[in-house]
């Protein structure tokens, strides 16, 4: 008989004001009483329309039934089948706007915690030294990937499963892509995204580290090399900037910037030295799970205070709720309805305060949200010493620019159809490379479509 408790079973989680200055992980996941306590509030709906919710399709209703069971091994086989990176997704996925959000227990209460679920069982795996060794026998065909992040690992994990010999290659010296560089320690363990890498190495996966593609090799080289289709996960890692006055400044710092310098250079580390601003009045500009992770970082870094400017209201904030409430707890500021102006800075050219006016929300424009519209007269000065830019990102060109038939749109993202497929036969493209900045999850359902057409596309040869 299913459990009708209408909240979900509480994750532990380290105390805010403890987890603020340290960059060990915030939630602490369930013990197996608690998995299998949450587990059994599954109805086991027949329609099953937490799985239409989900970008890969986990099997969800399946695997928490073996969770309820105690049978974790049989679990993670069936999360396994479709997601390749179950423990990241457990971890920094949307649940709440995607499975979670179709589950027939949050009419009346909590959804079921799926993603809590998968977390458990994709570390339960890892506890018990599952790492996946057995390589499918080939098929004779070979694919190339460009980009070692979420869309580029789905993509090779879900060939290599079908005996494809796939090479991966990564412009930075580890995979993992913004696994890595740009979501926290304290969000997700980097130990765990290079669990997930050894077991899709352990399909077969080749992996090439510290291949700029563009620079080192082009898509064009890799078909003359025996490539008979190319997948393009390059991301999106180009950041933007407001243009207005100051952005030069000793001071201010694009949040990929920031957060590759502490997550993927480890600044956090003491036996690292790694360079890195550690401000203690930091300003960080924008409202997305990005600018949360840079915000929450520069406090665990040392910031004194730290605040969140961010145009429109709360409502409106496009981080994921559970970002937002963990950041107020560890005593981050929201200045909402606020949009800087300018960067001021000294004699020595070190920043010194942001100019920000008000604002009000308007009528909605073309995304839907209401356009926020600035308070003529309502501006002030906010005293810092450090500015993070976190407005979002685009594609690097350089893999466009370098190869023939490859078309992009006005924002710089390649122009890709609903099968990923470009406009060069042969490659295809997914991810933040051609929606511009998503989620992780997302990107992992572009690889999975891109994975499937491209075998269709060598069948058909």
């Amino acid at each position: 008989m299913a459990n009708m408790n209408p909240k979900k079973t509480p994750m532990p989680e380290q105390e805010p004001l403890v987890r603020a200055r340290n960059f060990k992980e915030v939630t602490l996941g369930y013990t197996e009483e608690m998995a299998r306590e949450e587990a059994t509030r599954c109805l086991h709906c027949k329609n099953r329309p937490c799985v239409d919710g989900c970008p890969v399709n986990v099997r969800i209703p399946e695997f928490i039934e073996k969770v309820a069971e105690g049978d974790f091994a049989a679990a993670y086989d069936i999360i396994s089948q479709t997601n390749s990176l179950p423990a990241v997704c457990g971890r920094v996925c949307p649940q709440e706007s995607q499975c979670e959000s179709k589950c027939v227990r949050g009419i009346k209460g909590e959804p079921v915690a799926i993603g809590r679920l998968e977390r458990f069982v994709a570390d339960w795996h890892m506890a018990h030294g599952g790492v996946s060794t057995v390589t499918p026998p080939g098929n004779g065909h070979r694919v190339a990937v460009i980009g070692a992040g979420p869309a580029g690992l789905t993509c090779a994990g879900d060939l290599a499963r079908q005996g494809y010999a796939v090479t991966v290659f990564e412009a930075f010296h580890v995979a993992g892509g913004v696994l890595m560089y740009g979501i926290p320690e304290f969000r997700l363990p980097k130990a765990i995204v290079s669990h997930e890498v050894e077991t899709l190495k352990n399909l077969g996966v080749e992996i090439k580290t510290d291949m700029v593609m563009g620079r080192i090799l082009s898509v064009d080289e890799l078909f003359e090399d025996g490539y008979e289709a190319v997948f393009i996960g390059s991301g999106a890692g180009l950041p933007s900037f407001m243009n207005i006055p100051g952005e030069s400044l000793i001071g201010v710092f694009s949040a990929n910037e920031f957060l590759t310098r502490t997550n993927l250079m480890k600044a956090y580390l003491e036996d690292y030295d790694t360079p890195i601003r550690r401000g203690k009045k930091v300003a960080v500009v924008g409202g997305g799970n990005v600018a949360m992770d840079a915000a929450r970082c520069a406090m665990r870094l040392g910031a004194e205070e730290v605040c969140i400017i961010y145009r429109r209201g709360l409502a409106e904030m496009p981080a994921r709720a559970e970002e937002v409430h963990h950041a107020m707890e560890e005593g981050i500021q929201f200045r909402v309805l606020c949009n800087p102006v300018a960067i001021l800075g000294d004699d020595d050219g070190q920043v010194k305060g942001i100019e920000c006016v008000e604002m009000e929300l308007g009528e909605p424009d073309a995304s839907g949200r209401r356009r926020p519209m600035v308070k003529e007269g309502s501006n002030f000065v906010l005293d810092v010493d450090t500015v993070i830019m976190s407005i979002g990102t685009s594609p690097n060109p350089l893999i466009r620019t370098t190869t023939q038939g490859l078309e992009a749109n006005k924002r710089g993202c390649l122009i890709a159809d609903e099968n990923m497929k470009t406009t060069r036969e042969g490659v295809y493209a997914g991810g933040d490379a051609v929606t511009g900045a998503a989620t992780v999850i997302l990107a992992m359902g572009a690889g999975k479509t891109a994975a499937r057409s491209i075998d269709e596309y060598i069948r058909s040869k």
